[in-house]
């Protein structure tokens, strides 16, 4: 569509489509800069853990974090989310459009319960960090391969 063809479609618009359009983009702009900044989304860019314990129902598992022996090495981020750039916040992006949805319906469990994708980004970190513990037990190439979170489920959360 040339610029000419676009400004003559523009000049045939009615003026309440405009008003009608941008209230729309800005009732969702606004809404979604109002939730994003009351739910303190921004603090889930970073790597500070007290941003996990923003909802009430994760304050439990973030007290677990807090006692138990992974706190010295590892934080939220470095067991739940992908270390590399983009599949980081891709996952951070999922998880937070997730929970803030179910969070916002009231239709999450509790406790609450890891996802298959979180348990297998949870399973790669195990082995990040301990792959050479387990690898006579590690079954990689298997139907079944290792689950770390099996008998470790609360590992890092105890405490």
């Amino acid at each position: 569509m040339g610029v000419k063809r676009f400004t003559q479609l523009l000049g045939r618009t009615p003026l309440w489509t405009w008003l009608l359009l941008a209230a729309l983009v800005g009732g969702v702009v606004g809404l979604g800069g109002f939730t994003f900044t009351y739910g303190k989304g921004y603090s889930y860019l970073g790597n500070d853990p007290r941003s996990c314990a923003n909802c009430h129902v994760m304050r439990d598992v973030y007290d677990g974090w807090n006692h138990s022996s992974h706190k010295s090495v590892a934080a939220c981020n470095d067991c739940h989310v992908p270390h590399e750039l983009v599949p980081k916040y891709a996952v951070k992006a999922l998880d937070g459009f997730r929970h803030s949805t179910a969070f916002t319906l009231d239709s999450f469990h509790e406790p609450i319960r890891p996802t298959n994708l979180s348990r297998n980004v949870a399973r790669e970190n195990c082995l990040r960090c301990h792959g050479e513990l387990v690898e006579s037990i590690a079954y990689e190439g298997g139907a079944h391969p290792t689950d770390c979170l099996r008998c470790h489920a609360r590992v890092g959360h105890d405490s």
